[in-house]
């Protein structure tokens, strides 16, 4: 008789679409999650660094936030409502203005779009168009905002971008900070923009990550960030900051855009907004330009009803106080710490990121996978990142014990040792 898991793995290989991705990586049939830890059907125990892709910042089956789930469904709350009015939405925007927004001196409208960051970004773009009547976008080398046509048109990535089979139009693509060495690409923007002659059309928006998450862990410099700023301001473009991975604490303040001192025209949110991994993204509108009509941009799930309440406990929990943020430095500093270390038995690798958003580029993306795959056979799961994948990206739970977490990075030093040992350090594969 076959075991589950092998039965249940022929089961995908029959029916599910070739299209899949992360089982092929991680080939196991998970049954159980608690914290940073999750357990395969077999009973096997291991670390997870992927965390739903920066979808579970507050880990797996946060305890509270399950109760007030259950507590909801038991007493028959709405399950769907559309965008109607419903308690358990005014419950979430009320303690999002209380703990997020006021403190912050923020005035955003709060759009529910479809419950993608691909859709926030959709809406994002949508709204920025018809708040200047103008086409163009400025995106940036290495984004990623989404895999729908409006948001790859503004994605980088050339393997994404050539699953369109369409023309991707409306984007003009600028180098990102410190895209080559010596060039200060915020300075050939402001040219750009102020030369008539350079061929670049006004923009609708500009729109960036200031943690580039899909595109290797490239993290813009404040100064940076307030150029850009300054440049969206004084021509007339919305700046729009995807906080859809970056968000939610992972970069080490609420909104990774922080640390900079600007306020965005817009930012789009997703991923761990719901604090439990329910699908969930929202659109944060400056006043002025919140100029959508009704329905002209909606969807059947533009607000999730059990993401409202379990999103509510997050704020509440990790939100209200400054306790999530001073973990978030002490475990950034030793992810840091740890893998600079393990840098140096490569060598010639750079260590990438900002907070609990860490990578560390090892040279290529041959390379990487073979360490994520030594770490997975030992008990973690990782993934890569980067235009070849070159990144081993650390993404942990924000609330991960630190002894978990020391676990975790251990498992991952020894299969860079390992790596390194096996096969020696090239320019590239």
């Amino acid at each position: 008789m076959m075991s589950e898991q092998a039965d249940t793995e022929t089961l995908f290989e029959r029916r599910e679409s070739e299209v899949r991705s992360y089982c092929r990586a991680f080939g196991a049939v998970f049954a159980s999650a608690r914290g940073a830890e999750i357990f395969d059907v077999d009973g096997t125990r291991r670390i997870d660094f992927l965390a739903g892709c920066a979808s579970l910042n507050y880990g797996h089956n946060d305890p509270d936030m399950k109760a007030a789930l259950i507590e909801h469904i038991a007493s028959d709350g709405i399950a769907h409502g559309l965008d109607m009015h419903t308690r358990a939405k005014g419950a979430f925007l009320d303690v999002f203005e209380q703990y997020i927004l006021g403190p912050r001196g923020l005035d955003y409208k709060v759009m529910f779009p479809g419950p993608t960051g691909a859709n926030a970004v959709e809406a994002a773009l949508k709204i920025a168009r018809k708040a200047t009547g103008r086409s163009n976008v400025i995106a940036f080398t290495n984004g990623f905002h989404g895999v729908t046509l409006g948001a790859l048109a503004a994605t980088g990535n050339g393997y994404h971008r050539g699953g369109a089979h369409i023309a991707l139009s409306g984007v003009t693509r600028l180098p990102y900070d410190d895209y080559l060495e010596g060039l200060d690409s915020a300075a050939l923007l402001e040219r750009m923009l102020e030369d008539a002659s350079s061929g670049l059309d006004a923009p609708a928006a500009i729109l960036l990550e200031t943690v580039q998450g899909e595109g290797g862990l490239n993290a813009a410099r404040p100064e940076w960030l307030r150029k850009v700023a300054e440049l969206a301001r004084n021509h007339g473009a919305l700046l729009i900051i995807d906080d859809v991975q970056a968000g939610c604490g992972r970069t080490g303040s609420f909104f990774s855009f922080e640390e900079a001192g600007i306020i965005p025209d817009m930012v789009t949110m997703a991923k761990s907004i719901s604090g439990f991994g329910l699908p969930m993204s929202l659109v944060l509108i400056n006043r002025e330009h919140d100029v959508l009509k009704p329905a002209e941009h909606n969807g059947t799930f533009r607000g999730n009803t059990h993401a409202f309440v379990t999103a509510r406990v997050a704020i509440e929990k990790f939100c209200s106080d400054n306790g999530l943020e001073t973990q978030i430095r002490k475990a950034g500093n030793i992810v840091a710490s740890r893998l600079a270390a393990s840098g140096d038995v490569i060598g010639r690798v750079r260590l990438k990121g900002r907070g609990m958003m860490r990578g560390l580029d090892v040279g290529s993306g041959a390379r990487a996978a073979r360490i994520c795959e030594t770490a997975w056979r030992n008990g973690l799961i990782i993934e890569t990142s980067g235009p070849e994948d070159e990144v081993v990206k650390v993404l942990a739970p924000l609330t991960t014990p630190i002894p978990v977490l020391e676990e975790g990075l251990a498992i991952l030093d020894a299969a860079i040792r390992a790596e390194t040992e096996t096969t020696p350090l090239i320019a590239a594969e």
